[in-house]
């Protein structure tokens, strides 16, 4: 995979991104910036070239949800790709690919090879 691509990661907490990360990083994936809610991962993608967003779907201050909904709407980056990490998976609130504009979900707990198939889906790598 490649260096050049840019990988917004957020969650609240930093043990989750720390894990994601990680397994980005055995995907020789290391461009990977980090945010710990909504509000501040939209500051970044208002700064950065981002190539992927991973999100959690429960933060304070702004949720995945939130975010995706302001991505969505912003004329330069309404087709980011947008994989939405939850643990919602097990009940019935979790939104389905394509509903909402959501492009793709992992249901925690996830494996690496889950994040690995996702990732090559997304960004055709």
């Amino acid at each position: 995979m490649s260096d050049n691509i840019c990988i917004l990661v957020v969650d609240d907490f930093s043990t989750m991104r720390r894990i994601i990360k990680k397994i980005l990083k055995g995907f020789d994936l290391t461009n990977v910036l980090e945010a710990e809610n909504g509000s501040r991962a939209w500051e970044i993608l208002n700064e950065q070239n981002v190539d992927l967003v991973i999100c959690d779907w429960n933060m304070p201050e702004m949720t995945g949800m939130e975010l995706l909904e302001k991505v969505r709407t912003h004329d330069n980056l309404s087709e980011l790709p947008f994989i939405m990490v939850t643990a919602e998976g097990k009940g019935k609130t979790i939104v389905e690919p394509g509903k909402e504009n959501l492009t793709n979900y992992i249901a925690k707990p996830f494996k690496p090879q889950d994040m690995e198939e996702k990732l090559k889906l997304m960004l055709h790598i």
